[in-house]
């Protein structure tokens, strides 16, 4: 097995269990933070393929604005409360053993569907087809390198009032999330 497989095996398994995690804990931070770990962990996969603005945008909007949201959606929710509602009943018990079964049908079928995709080997004239093909790849990729340097001077020179407006609306979204749930009537309130 190359590193590279295996350093694929690794992200993979690691983003089915973190992603599984986030299904199975019945702790919301706890479920937050397997969720951050499979968004990081597909930013790993990003990274492996090269594609370094897609990890990058993966780790910032991903990883970082979305888990901040997430994280203060479960500050304004009574968490007590909330696992009595949703961890009893037939019905809830139900869609999870579908919802478990559909995840295994699938990771089943994938891993039947890549174990026929890598039978046989490749012949010489297919050998130098994909020499050929990675080649043309580096090209794209040194152009890509320039779009993307481009994209980041426009971002921070010409759209820089947008991005420090957002930053200034996310912290008076958190500030007040914050002041509401621990308000009179909150569901955090003392």
């Amino acid at each position: 097995m190359t590193p590279d497989v295996f350093l694929f095996w690794f992200l993979a398994l690691l983003i089915v269990g973190s992603g599984l995690a986030v299904l199975l804990f019945t702790n919301p931070v706890y479920s937050a933070l397997s969720l951050a770990m499979t968004m990081v962990g597909v930013a790993a996969i990003f990274i492996t393929l090269n594609a370094y603005f897609i990890a990058g945008v993966q780790l910032i909007v991903y990883a970082g604005a979305v888990m901040v949201l997430f994280v203060m959606v479960i500050m304004l929710f009574d968490i007590k409360s909330e696992v009595q509602a949703f961890t009893s009943g037939k019905i809830s018990g139900a869609m999870k053993l579908i919802a478990v079964g559909l995840l295994s049908g699938l990771i089943v079928g994938g891993i039947i569907m890549g174990q026929k995709s890598f039978v046989g080997e490749l012949s010489k004239d297919a050998a130098a087809q994909v020499a050929e093909a990675n080649s043309a790849k580096m090209k794209r990729a040194a152009g890509a390198d320039a779009a993307t340097k481009e994209l980041g001077v426009a971002l921070f020179t010409k759209h820089i009032f947008g991005f420090e407006a957002l930053g200034v609306l996310l912290t008076a979204i958190a500030v007040g999330t914050v002041a509401l749930a621990r308000s009179r009537g909150g569901t955090h309130a003392k």
